[in-house]
C-alpha cells in the first residue's frame, strides 16, 4: 500500500546521494500512534522508512531501528512491559548488543520499551502530577556523541513537542550517578521538569551510545511551519528535531565525530 504524506510532500532536506541507500526501521506495535510521523522524519532526513512488525522474525538488512510513541498494546501492566517480550524485540536487543552495534533509538513509549528491555537502564512510572501533558519543550544535549546526537553540538538548546503520562525517569542513586559520570545523560529538561524526572533527565543513552531513548518527540519538529516555535515567540525552531535523523545517517557513512 502506498503511504500517504500526513501533510504535503515528504522532500528530502539532506538527500546526499551518499545516504541514499540508507534504510532505517521504524516499529510498529499494537497501539503505536506516532509510527508515520517517525518514517516521514526518516525519509526528510534523505534515507528509506523500512516499516517493521511487532511480530516479525527478522529485521532485514536495515541500518538502524526507531521505537516510536503511543500506547504499545494499551499501556497494560507497565508502559512497554508486554512489547518487551515481542519477537522483534529479541531481534533488536542482539542487534544492538552485538558487534555491529545496530542504533537504536526509543521515542516516549519507545524509551519505556527500550527501559523494559534492559537496553537502557532504569523505568519510567507516571507523571509526579499524575496528568498527561502535552507541551513544547526545551531541551540541552548533554552528549552530542551518540549515533543519535551527532549533528548538534554540547550545550545546544533545542524545543521539541512532549506528550507523556508515564514520562517521570527514575533510577537508583548508584544508577543515576553512573549515567552522569560515564556522560550517558543525553537530554536534559531545560526551564520547566514537566514529568518530575530524577536530575531532570529526558534522554539517555546505552554505555556503547547506539541505543538512544527520550520522552520527547523529535519527530513532530522535523517541517518548516509545523513545528515548534521559540518560547519567546520568535520562531524559527520547527526542525530542531530533524537532527536526530541526519545524526544517525553521518553515523551510518562513517562521519563520527
Amino acid at each position: 500500500m502506498t503511504s500517504i504524506p500526513l501533510i504535503g510532500e515528504a522532500v528530502a532536506v539532506a538527500a546526499e546521494p551518499r545516504l541514499a541507500g540508507a534504510k532505517i526501521g521504524v516499529v510498529t506495535f499494537p497501539g503505536t500512534l506516532d509510527d508515520r510521523d517517525a518514517a516521514r522524519a526518516v525519509r526528510l532526513a534523505g534515507a528509506t522508512a523500512v516499516p517493521l512488525w511487532h511480530a516479525d522474525s527478522e529485521l532485514g538488512d536495515v541500518d538502524a531501528v526507531i521505537i516510536p510513541g503511543g500506547f504499545s498494546y494499551g499501556d497494560y501492566l507497565r508502559a512497554g512491559a508486554i512489547s518487551r517480550f515481542a519477537p522483534l524485540m529479541s531481534k533488536i536487543i542482539d542487534a544492538a548488543n552485538s558487534d555491529a552495534k545496530l542504533p537504536v533509538l526509543g521515542i516516549c513509549n519507545g524509551f519505556q520499551i527500550l527501559t523494559e528491555s534492559h537496553l537502557l537502564p532504569g523505568s519510567m512510572i507516571k507523571n509526579d502530577h499524575l496528568k498527561f501533558i502535552c507541551r513544547d519543550q526545551t531541551l540541552r544535549v548533554e552528549n552530542a556523541n551518540t549515533a543519535w546526537t551527532v549533528d548538534y553540538t554540547d550545550g545546544q538548546e533545542i524545543i521539541v513537542p512532549l506528550k507523556n503520562q508515564d514520562g517521570q525517569y527514575i533510577a537508583d542513586e548508584k544508577t543515576l550517578d553512573a549515567l552522569e559520570a560515564e556522560g550517558r545523560v543525553v537530554f536534559r529538561y531545560v526551564g520547566f521538569n514537566p514529568n518530575g524526572s530524577r536530575r531532570d533527565i529526558a534522554g539517555i543513552s546505552n554505555a556503547a551510545g547506539n541505543v538512544v531513548g527520550l520522552m520527547p518527540h523529535p519527530e513532530h519538529a522535523v517541517e518548516t511551519g509545523f513545528g515548534p516555535e521559540s518560547l519567546d515567540g520568535t520562531g524559527g525552531r520547527d526542525t530542531d528535531g530533524l537532527g536526530f535523523f541526519t545524526s544517525v545517517l553521518t553515523k551510518i557513512v562513517g562521519g563520527d565525530k
